[in-house]
């Protein structure tokens, strides 16, 4: 067997290994998911572990600590490199490059050169190698070589490597990256400004009775010193035209800075956001079960208050950025963006962490695109959407929504209610908001427990302080003649049932009463064992 053949074998073997897979995916979430709570953790051993280094290696340059330090420093040594190649090997697959190479080959009908195919994964590597974080990573290794002493210099590539492991730091240092077509542009203009100012100096104050400025360097050291506004003081034009130089300079570097300062402050704001966005992820990936609430209107501002008071994860998504703003201001997890993203959407664990969506933006259009995306993502998941217009809630069942609600219809069905019975309608309207203290909230029946099989006249609501105001039934459990019942999708509603009807597992009970008899009534059904 060939040197090409064995690798393009083992290569295949590694992309089908599921422990090979397990264990890339433990290191990955342990050195580059930002959302990983495992990259946290590790991310805060390795600042304790950096700053401890840091100050040993100080404290030895005047006080000598014996054969522990030398031990203490190959330990961090060792997890530098080991640090160091790993972040090497989760850098790309190289595996993969190799079976693309090969596949390519096959396809084309042309013979395999292991060459250009180990060639592209030494570019790989090389690429990252050469990366500015990676050379902090191999230089900060370098302080530990003792018969070198002037590699302690390098004991600043320590500090350095803080920016990996503090996402402010690193945030900044990012910014620095972005705008880094900006500073290189404020560089040459300070650059010029500088050597301008260092050779007008010096030729007006070189020769000039009792000046400072002996040297070029002299001249250097006055132009940076002046052109950042700092000033100390130990170096004082004497003539008129090295004065006029001084003016003219501290103007150019007021200038300069409010310049750099402009440009660092709108490249933050412009970050914030990423960061404020990768925290919501990073909580996202922490839960379960929980709600994306799309558009943060009216509407979502009350589905927002009730999931916060029941303590429900939830997450808010508005292409309004005040609107964004004003959810966070309440303490809500929001975003801004687009709610119809795919890509949006995987980040916040739809199908995985986030187990129902609903579509509450004030715009049918967006919530039928939404209920589409939400649906392709993941056939199983929870939709409730809200439809503005009757001819749209067709649409939306269509699309995939499993509920559809219809805000203003149902205001008005219960105005016209008012219009008749305005008691009835002040009592609904209590239960509905809350207003009187009085709640609705639904009670599965599980399989096994104390209500299964039980008949609603055996159980005593008027003693729990409750009030049965209807049975939910899936059409898959067994009917019950002579109770009326109303047809959902899905699902039959028995209203008011009687009291023959008997329970069954996965019936849900709707209860109306106050919220402690109501967690009352919640406890005991799920402590009561079922009588045989």
């Amino acid at each position: 067997m060939s040197l090409a053949q064995l690798l393009v074998r083992l290569a295949y073997r590694l992309q089908a290994s599921e422990r090979y897979g397990r264990l890339k995916g433990f290191f990955h979430k342990l050195l580059t998911d930002p959302r990983s709570r495992r990259r946290s953790l590790f991310d805060i051993f390795m600042i304790v572990l950096v700053l401890a280094s840091v100050m040993v290696l100080i404290y030895e340059v005047r006080h000598p600590l014996g054969p522990w330090s030398d031990v203490f420093e190959s330990l961090v040594v060792g997890v530098f490199v080991t640090e160091y190649l790993l972040r090497l090997w989760l850098h790309d697959d190289s595996h993969t490059i190799l079976i693309e190479h090969w596949e390519r080959a096959e396809l084309m009908g042309l013979p395999f050169s292991v060459a250009p195919a180990l060639w592209a994964v030494l570019r790989q590597k090389l690429a990252y190698v050469s990366s500015p974080i990676a050379l902090v990573d191999l230089l900060a290794i370098l302080p530990s070589y003792r018969p070198l002493r002037f590699l302690r210099l390098f004991l600043l590539f320590r500090l350095l490597k803080l920016f990996r492991y503090t996402r402010s730091l690193g945030a900044f240092g990012e910014v620095l990256v972005e705008k880094r077509f900006e500073l290189y542009t404020l560089s040459l203009f300070v650059g010029s400004v500088v050597l301008i100012a260092t050779v007008a100096i010096y030729l007006f104050e070189a020769e000039a009775p009792g000046s400072q400025v002996r040297t070029l360097m002299d001249a250097l050291y006055w132009s940076v010193i002046t052109v950042t506004t700092v000033g100390y003081g130990d170096i004082v034009p004497t003539t008129t035209e090295g004065r006029v130089v001084a003016m003219v300079l501290v103007f150019a570097g007021i200038g300069v800075i409010s310049f750099a300062t402009s440009i660092i402050v709108m490249a933050f704001h412009e970050k914030m956001r990423e960061l404020r966005d990768n925290r919501v992820y990073a909580e996202v990936e922490r839960e379960s079960d929980i709600t994306i609430v799309c558009g943060f209107g009216r509407i979502g501002q009350v589905v927002a208050e009730r999931l916060a008071a029941a303590r429900e994860p939830f997450v808010i998504i508005d292409r309004d950025v005040e609107s964004v703003e004003l959810a966070r201001r309440r303490g809500f997890p929001a975003i801004a963006g687009d709610a119809t993203d795919t890509a949006l959407l995987g980040n916040l664990g739809l199908g995985r962490q986030a187990s129902r969506i609903l579509c509450l933006t004030h715009d049918d259009v967006s919530n039928v695109y939404i209920t589409l995306t939400a649906r392709q993502l993941s056939p199983r998941i929870l939709i409730i959407s809200r439809a503005n217009k009757a001819e749209t809630a067709r649409k939306l069942t269509q699309a995939g929504a499993t509920h559809v609600v219809r805000p203003y219809e149902v205001v008005a069905r219960m105005a016209a209610e008012f219009i008749g019975q305005p008691v009835a309608f002040d009592a609904l309207y209590d239960v509905v908001t809350r207003a009187a203290g009085v709640h609705l909230e639904p009670l599965p029946v599980r399989a096994g427990d104390w209500l299964e099989k039980k008949r609603i006249g055996e159980i005593d609501f008027t003693t729990q302080r409750l009030l049965l105001f209807g049975v939910i039934r899936p059409h898959a459990s067994p009917g019950e003649n002579g109770h009326s019942r109303y047809d959902l999708e899905g699902r039959h509603f028995y209203f008011n049932p009687g009291p023959t009807l008997q329970l069954h597992a996965g019936d849900i009970l709707m209860l109306i009463g106050y919220q402690a008899s109501l967690s009352r009534f919640h406890e005991l059904a799920s402590r009561w064992p079922r009588k045989a």
